[in-house]
């Protein structure tokens, strides 16, 4: 399946996750058998999470909001599972699902695939990171598991999820830090941004709880964390590679947001941004983002 996820070239923007799903029918007519690939209706207690997925952190008052408006509205876009046993399983959509038993459904739409566990974990992941509903421990985790259980190598999972290789090699990164760093970074505490600026840190747990103390920003957490290496104190200096440290910082900041090379230039009349992809679907995802267009 991988090999097809990085050929196939949806046919709009925000088309990666119907490239994943076989593009799906959502014209077929609901019901029919358990393991047929169109939308169908399932009754709440049939379906079960996936004890693998790759999110983990569901936000309590953002689940209830959502399951009012389910409530009023029903559930506009189906959950996608697999057949498990005599009930399915989530693939993608289990904050839908969730939100679903606030709101009291006992049936909720789904569409059907006979997904494989790795291709589960692709999707699950794919359509994660195109709601941008991982935070940054996830999505690592999540890249690593393919990459260790299924054997996908970090260029594979940047074209997999349109994102660059070094973004990924980032992320993957952020798991070697203690787990209290881990655990501030995926409750929110700390961002991306501080996480990579404590990697190289004598001490990184230590240093993570000055930052949440004083509420450092990143710009803030990288200066800090160069004060404390023993090289950096013993010169006196901070080592950056030339330009504007504050440029730099932010071109980090966008590069982590976006999971592309960010280059800026500035000068006193303005400047030039630019967003460095290598694949149509790169471009349609920087499309996507500025256009505002959901997924």
């Amino acid at each position: 399946m991988t090999d097809d996820l990085i050929k196939r070239r949806p046919g709009g923007l925000g088309r990666g996750l119907s490239a994943l799903l076989g593009e799906a029918s959502q014209e077929e007519p609901i019901g029919g058998s358990r393991h047929s690939s169109g939308v169908q209706t399932i009754p709440v207690a049939a379906i079960r999470p996936h004890p693998d997925q790759p999110r983990r952190y569901f936000d309590e008052a953002a689940l209830e909001e959502l399951g009012q408006s389910i409530a009023l509205r029903g559930l506009i876009q189906p959950i996608v599972v697999r057949p498990e046993g005599s009930g399915y399983q989530i693939v993608a959509g289990e904050r839908r699902w969730r939100a679903a038993q606030k709101a009291q459904l006992h049936e909720i739409p789904a569409i059907v695939r006979n997904f494989s566990d790795t291709e589960t974990l692709e999707v699950a992941l794919v359509e994660n990171i195109q709601r941008q509903d991982l935070n940054a421990i996830e999505e690592a985790e999540a890249y690593q598991r393919l990459a260790t259980e299924y054997g996908h190598s970090q260029e594979a999972l940047a074209k997999l999820v349109h994102k660059s290789r070094s973004h990924v090699a980032n992320l993957i990164r952020l798991l070697d830090l203690p787990k209290t760093v881990r655990e501030a970074v995926a409750d929110g505490r700390l961002s991306m941004g501080h996480a990579r600026a404590l990697i190289t840190a004598p001490d990184p747990a230590a240093l993570a709880q000055e930052v949440i103390a004083k509420g450092l920003s990143v710009r803030e957490t990288e200066t800090l964390a160069r004060a404390v290496r023993p090289k950096a104190r013993a010169q006196g200096k901070l080592e950056y590679k030339g330009g504007n440290a504050d440029v730099e910082a932010l071109e980090r900041q966008l590069g982590d947001l976006l999971g592309l090379k960010v280059q800026i230039k500035h000068g006193p009349g303005g400047g030039l941004v630019m967003l460095n992809y290598s694949t149509l679907e790169q471009l349609d995802m920087i499309c996507q983002r500025l256009s505002g267009e959901t997924i």
